[in-house]
């Protein structure tokens, strides 16, 4: 199992959810953050001043996913947030040890 986090931009987030869906994901988490990558913000102009944003918003999106899917997914998290412009996001891929569904029990792959 893998647990894959995605940080993309906030108004890519709807086509990505949708796409995910499409794509047979059945559970994710999606957390509203803010962060800069090696842009280290945007300066912005209002009322002719100018001024530095530094945090900028973005969506996380965390999936756990079966070893075989990882690719699959990831393509389909591309496809749909990127715009080709700077600051379109990352994606990690983390090993997973292990998952229990609090209800039943079920352990691994049977708890995603």
């Amino acid at each position: 199992m893998k647990k894959i986090e995605a940080i993309i931009r906030p108004e890519s987030l709807e086509a990505v959810r949708n796409a995910l869906n499409i794509a047979g994901v059945t559970g994710l988490m999606i957390s509203e953050i803010e962060g800069h990558g090696k842009q280290k913000g945007v300066v912005q102009q209002w009322r002719g001043e100018r001024y530095k944003v530094e945090l900028l918003p973005k969506a996380k999106v965390e999936i756990i996913v079966k070893d075989q899917d990882v690719g699959r997914i990831c393509k389909t998290i591309i496809d749909n947030a990127q715009t080709g412009e700077m600051g379109d996001g990352k994606i990690f891929i983390y090993p997973l040890e292990d998952a229990i569904r609090i209800r039943t029990g079920e352990k691994g792959e049977a708890a995603i």
